[in-house]
């Protein structure tokens, strides 16, 4: 879909206007001091499917959850001593952390990638802290540029990306980090490095006290590119046309079941449920999962690409 794209420099009418549009389940481009996101309320599977739709990215990676404090953090994740010093030191700044949900995290699967750990940032601009404020609501925010593009800088990074499919860019000028956030996790007794970024390996392991791996010349494992985060403990049938009686069906279009992921046939609306279907799936008494044939043209690959993992 076509839209016109606005551009706002950063201020209080600017900021209206992006609570508005988040609030109406629309990605807003802000910038953070790595680089400008695309924001959506993380709640809302919806709004979580525009990004991707809107970015047309590929697949469904986990994206990183923006919060104003700590505070707010330890009400979507659970901190340990360990992750709570890295926090201190490097909050509010370029560092996310991954932790595991709190039992009532409310936000979207979708945002997690179905995953039971949370990737989240406390962000030091001005202009993402003020839509923050603005919208009270948990922002995903991944880069605010086509998948595969450079990540954006500047504003007008974005508009060359994304320019007629979101509504509204917020200029604040050039970023100051200019890459993306480091992601981080504590395990197995160590601070292990997701992806580089501006906190440094020997930053994190001054602050943290723990060695850290995960960095030069070890393999950096990206959140939630594993087959086994999707499988639902159930042998999966793809491609269904109909459903046998010990599978619980996941429809899409025509072919109903169980869970319809769209009756509409929509993968912006298919790619929000995805995840909440393949838990139901798995949560049910049926011992088998089956999908119904789901197109592989826009979102479609990236919810097939999930499918054939879980699948595996």
């Amino acid at each position: 879909m076509h839209m016109t794209t606005d551009i706002r420099p950063f201020g209080a009418e600017a900021m209206a206007r992006a609570g508005g549009l988040i609030g109406e389940g629309q990605p807003v481009a802000v910038p953070t001091e790595t680089v400008y996101g695309l924001a959506a309320d993380a709640r809302n599977p919806d709004a979580v499917a525009r990004i991707y739709a809107a970015k047309g990215r590929p697949d469904f990676n986990p994206l990183i959850v923006h919060v104003p404090d700590l505070a707010a953090a330890e009400r979507l994740g659970t901190f340990g001593p360990v992750e709570r010093a890295l926090a201190a030191r490097f909050w509010p700044g370029p560092l996310t952390l991954v932790v595991p949900r709190t039992v009532d995290c409310p936000v979207a699967s979708i945002a997690t990638a179905g995953l039971d750990t949370i990737a989240i940032r406390v962000p030091g601009h001005r202009a993402m802290q003020a839509l923050l404020a603005e919208t009270g609501a948990p922002l995903a925010a991944p880069s605010a540029n086509a998948s595969g593009r450079v990540s954006p800088t500047a504003a007008a990074h974005v508009l060359a990306s994304l320019g007629g499919r979101i509504a509204l860019v917020i200029d604040d000028g050039p970023t100051t980090a200019g890459v993306e956030s480091t992601i981080a996790r504590v395990r197995d007794g160590a601070v292990e490095v997701l992806r580089p970024g501006p906190v440094t390996a020997d930053m994190l392991g001054a602050a943290g006290g723990l060695p850290v791996t995960g960095v030069e010349g070890s393999e950096v494992v990206a959140p939630g590119m594993l087959a086994s985060h999707y499988a639902p403990g159930k042998p999966v049938r793809l491609g269904a046309m109909a459903f046998e009686d010990d599978e619980y069906g996941i429809g899409f279009g025509a072919v109903a079941g169980d869970y319809d992921l769209s009756p509409a046939g929509d993968l912006t609306e298919a790619a929000a449920r995805l995840f909440d279907a393949l838990h139901a799936g798995a949560a049910s008494a049926k011992a088998k999962i089956a999908v119904a044939a789901i197109p592989l043209e826009g979102l479609g690959a990236a919810i097939n690409d999930r499918l054939s993992r879980a699948a595996v």
